[in-house]
């Protein structure tokens, strides 16, 4: 016996597909296929109609608006792409894991680097010239492998004259693979 799937009409799809991409701009064209059951060509085509760029152009003009807020890093030296940032508040940043960034042996990332992303990602929330990470409690919940995509978000929960404690949470997907609590040390500069 042979089950049919009733498909989304076409305008109801392309209105839950814009409302999906606004919620999570990070989520792939093939996450979205799963989600409404339809190929990757019908989602490309979707969103060409709807004028919404792929993720990767998605990404760049997050990373772009949010970049030009950092303070207390040069753009160059954040690690990953700042994809939203209220200083002093919270931030999110992305990156890939690439081939460079695993050892060879087994696939899985190196984890100065998921260190680093997150650690940047603490520095770049602080609201002044010079933000320096004055200690830093990790834990890896699980192996990253390569090409996975690490989305680091953080929040500020507590605030002195000197000093801000940070948490960051590092996802792949909805699961959680790190978490770090970063007590930053904050000048107005010397």
């Amino acid at each position: 016996m042979v089950i049919a799937i009733a498909r989304i009409p076409k305008k109801k799809r392309q209105e839950e597909l814009k409302n999906v991409v606004d919620e999570n701009p990070l989520i792939t064209d093939e996450e979205l296929a799963k989600k409404f059951q339809v190929s990757i060509q019908t989602i490309r085509l979707d969103r060409m109609e709807l004028g919404i760029p792929e993720q990767r152009e998605r990404l760049k003009s997050m990373a772009k608006e949010n970049n030009d807020h950092v303070k207390s890093l040069q753009i160059n030296e954040v690690i990953g792409e700042i994809l939203d940032l209220q200083l002093d508040q919270y931030g999110i940043s992305m990156m890939e894991i690439q081939e460079d960034q695993v050892f060879n042996k087994t696939g899985i990332a190196r984890g100065h680097y998921i260190f680093a992303q997150a650690n940047s990602l603490a520095v770049a929330l602080i609201n002044e010239e010079i933000a320096l990470t004055a200690k830093a409690e990790i834990r890896f919940i699980r192996p990253v492998y390569l090409n996975e995509r690490l989305v680091a978000k953080a929040k500020v929960i507590d605030q002195h004259l000197d000093r801000s404690e940070i948490e960051v949470e590092t996802f792949v997907r909805n699961e959680i693979v790190f978490k770090g609590k970063f007590t930053v040390y904050r000048s107005k500069g010397l």
